[in-house]
């Protein structure tokens, strides 16, 4: 699956991006769009060669099976706000398909396995939110046993309708955290399967486990009245 239509596209997302644009292939969409982007520029790529996501992990972009792109956004914020930014992108993944949950703070997935991963990156005076969606996977390119995809979950799109649903989707959420929208974060604790579950989280220098109270004003994961603003989170059981 590829964009059909890419002018279809610049005008259904025009009011949020005003400059679309698309590549076959790419070592990474974050890594172009910090050295040339703007605000408001959208870079979407068949395939990415040197991707990363989070904790510098390696993220696996066949051509064609995933929608893979990158956004830019004005950073006009205070830095005390950037924790929130990485939890609107995810919102606005589960807000175009409802069977998603967030495993804090943006692992998006569907049964407890990976369908789609974000990383943004600070190339002030902008920001960076890159996002690979699983949408079109043999079982055998998943890269691990954990991930799954969008087609090998019941859930068929046509690539260009989804891809500006997602845009859309992106642009609302990524402005709410602008704006500082109360919604968003009111928004991601509703779909945040974190909470109420017992974890493991991988920190620098050491482990911490315990049960995840809630997610703080600022993003933090509050596991047993501490707040932890960056670690690995691994669930422990099955949220009942």
């Amino acid at each position: 699956m590829t964009v059909q239509d890419l002018a279809r596209i610049q005008d259904a997302v025009a009011d949020f991006w005003p400059k679309v644009r698309y590549t076959e292939t790419t070592g990474s969409t974050n890594a172009d769009m910090v050295k040339d982007g703007e605000a408001g520029m959208v870079l979407i790529a068949d395939e990415q060669t040197a991707s990363k996501g989070r904790l510098n992990r390696t993220w696996v972009t066949p051509k064609g099976a995933q929608l893979a792109m990158s956004m830019v956004i004005d950073a006009g914020q205070d830095p005390n706000h950037f924790g929130l930014l990485s939890i609107a992108p995810g919102v606005a993944v589960t807000d175009v398909i409802p069977q998603a949950r967030l495993k804090w703070p943006n692992d998006v997935q569907i049964g407890g396995k990976k369908i789609a991963g974000i990383l943004s990156n600070l190339a002030l005076p902008n920001v960076v939110v890159g996002i690979g969606i699983n949408v079109n996977f043999r079982p055998e390119q998943l890269p691990v046993d954990t991930a799954t995809a969008l087609n090998l979950e019941g859930i068929d799109v046509d690539f260009d309708d989804f891809t500006i649903e997602i845009l859309r989707a992106m642009g609302h959420r990524l402005g709410q955290w602008q704006d500082r929208d109360p919604q968003l974060l009111a928004d991601y604790r509703k779909v945040c399967s974190t909470i109420g579950q017992t974890v493991r989280m991988e920190l620098h220098d050491r482990d911490v486990h315990g049960v995840v109270d809630g997610i703080n004003d600022n993003g933090e994961v509050i596991i047993d009245g501490a707040a932890y603003s960056v670690g690995d989170v691994h669930h422990l059981r099955p949220k009942q």
